[in-house]
């Protein structure tokens, strides 16, 4: 039998994080903007550490998200910021940019790697490449669909890791597009001001023409402009097929999303993950489980498998 999966989720506090590891998560994503991309919330050194004092007695393990485009005025931090992580205690860093492999190896060695650059982590010759390089886990691109997946898991010896539950991101931008427009609208003459603050409470989205009832949310910080998938994927009744293949960790994403809601999903996953290993051979699944979860499910936001059923078209 495979080892049962990881169950990943996000907080976006320190209250949500104790919620969500109640409802059976075993590790968390978590980080802070200036290092991290796309956070739940904001969880500085001393927060984090106070997650680690929390997680590491209930077995629950703590990664920082290091991901983000980093420039050359970040690689200089880099260096007291990876050994801040290593005396929080977390258990691995999340990382893109291989300054951070690097600072990483330097100057905490013992911390494990996590490779994840989103969308270009797509075949496991690249996962195998990162594995040399000291990585113990490879976080797959949401664009791939399920042969794809399993291909890569037949052919490497890291930890596969893939997002099975919440919105993606569709497009990343530096620049702050939202604040930059409502600037020209004003200097325009138009009733716009600069003073617009766009986060991710905003309640912003944008439509497109041909499919007006399709709405994408669309966020700004510090990292720029983000723009997130119009649904929602949802891989819970298909969840054994990732099990069967030992696939080694199943993300959910909680990004723009209710604790309460987070905590209804995670719980979700947990009863499938912990009903599926206690006999694989007679496993169905329990359509009641889903149903607890489209009973809070956004009614403009359909579940879907996202592109694991596609063919990709490159």
């Amino acid at each position: 039998m495979t080892v049962k999966p990881e169950l990943l989720a996000t907080a976006a506090s320190m209250a949500e994080l104790v919620r969500l590891a109640d409802a059976g998560a075993d590790a968390f994503v978590l980080g802070e903007s200036r290092f991290g991309m796309r956070l739940a919330g904001e969880f500085n050194l001393e927060q984090l550490a106070e997650a680690v004092q929390y997680a590491s007695p209930r077995s629950i393990k703590i990664y920082a998200a290091v991901n983000n485009l980093i420039d050359n005025e970040t690689v200089t931090l880099l260096p007291e910021y990876i050994k801040g992580l290593a005396h929080a205690g977390v258990n691995a860093v999340i990382f893109g940019d291989p300054a951070v492999l690097m600072a990483v190896r330097e100057h905490a060695p013992q911390l494990q790697l996590h490779w994840n650059t989103e969308m270009t982590s797509t075949n496991y010759a690249t996962a195998n490449y990162w594995g040399r390089k000291g990585a113990g886990r490879f976080v797959l691109a949401r664009e791939l669909n399920l042969d794809e997946v399993l291909d890569i898991k037949r052919h490497t010896s890291l930890e596969v890791q893939v997002q099975v539950h919440g919105m993606t991101n569709i497009y990343h931008s530096k620049r702050s597009l939202v604040n930059s427009y409502m600037d020209y609208r004003c200097n325009d003459g138009g009733a716009a001001g600069s003073s617009l603050v766009t986060d991710k409470d905003s309640g912003l989205y944008l439509i497109e023409v041909e499919r007006q009832e399709e709405r994408y949310p669309i966020y700004e910080d510090r990292n720029g402009t983000h723009i997130m998938s119009s649904d929602d994927v949802c891989m819970l009744e298909s969840l054994h097929e990732l099990m069967e293949a030992g696939v080694d960790s199943f993300k959910i994403e909680g990004l723009l999303k209710s604790t309460t809601y987070n905590e209804i999903v995670v719980r979700a996953y947990r009863k499938v993950i912990d009903a599926y290993f206690a006999n694989p051979e007679s496993y169905q699944f329990d359509e009641q489980i889903l149903e607890e979860i489209r009973a809070v499910q956004d009614s403009t936001r359909e579940l879907s498998f996202g592109f694991f059923y596609k063919e990709q078209v490159y």
